[in-house]
Order: C-alpha cells, then structure tokens, then sequence
C-alpha cells in the first residue's frame, strides 16, 4: 500500500479531488448559463485524473518493463469504471445530484483521450529506450 502511495501520489490526490467534485453541491454561479459547462468540467476531470495515472505509470515502470496492459487496466478501464460507480452513486444515494449518462459518457470521453495521449508517450518512451540502447 505504501508502495502505490509513494508510486502515485499526484494521481491520489486528484482522485480524492474528483470524489470531492462529484458529490459537494455546486453553487449558482453565471457559468451555468453555458449549454453543457458540466459535460466540459466531465471531461476535464477524468482527463485529468486518466492522465496523471498514465503519466506515473510511465515515471514508475519506465525501466522495469511493465506491460502496456497495466496502464490500460489502470488508467482506461479502472476510471471508466469508477465513474460508472459515482453517477450512480449520485443517482441512488444523493438527494442534490442527477447521475446523468451523459456525464458518464463525458467522463468516459476524458479517459479515452488521456488513453490516446499515455499510449503515444508510451510508444515513443519505448521507442527512445530502444534507441538508446544500440
């Protein structure tokens, strides 16, 4: 456990972040007179906590030879997933928040794109490891 703290300590924090995020009630503010703002706060949530996890399993694992399938599990599959469990979360056990499906499909949106992201920095990292060793 102190291992996966001290491997991903940024992304922890971001996690704890977006659970914060999803179920404190949210202010009226003049923003939300802008089609969609919450779908575009979505994405960048998941963005952002899809690709801290990348981008530490790339710092963590870059000279042990981790395969590629535990980032995707990690940082694809476990946040979709996980946003999955807060929309219904906040359907069934909150009385101030929707769970919408289209804010699950924002989130989802987040994690792919920070998906396509971490596997050309993975590519090019192996790429670099590669070529350094000739």
């Amino acid at each position: 456990m102190i291992r996966l703290i001290k491997s991903y300590p940024v992304s922890l924090l971001i996690i704890a972040a977006v659970v914060y995020l999803s179920f404190f009630t949210v202010p009226s503010t003049d923003l939300n007179d802008v089609p969609n703002i919450d779908k575009v706060v979505h994405i960048c949530m998941y963005l952002g906590m899809s690709g801290m996890l990348w981008l530490e399993f790339l710092r963590a694992h870059h000279k042990d030879g981790t395969p590629i399938w535990h980032a995707w599990l990690g940082a694809c599959v476990c946040p979709v997933l996980f946003s999955g469990l807060v929309e219904l979360l906040q359907a069934y056990c909150t009385t101030n928040r929707s769970g919408d499906w289209l804010d699950f499909a924002a989130n989802t949106v987040g994690v792919l794109l920070a998906s396509a992201v971490g596997q050309f920095l993975f590519r090019k990292a192996r790429l670099k490891k590669k070529g350094d060793q000739r």
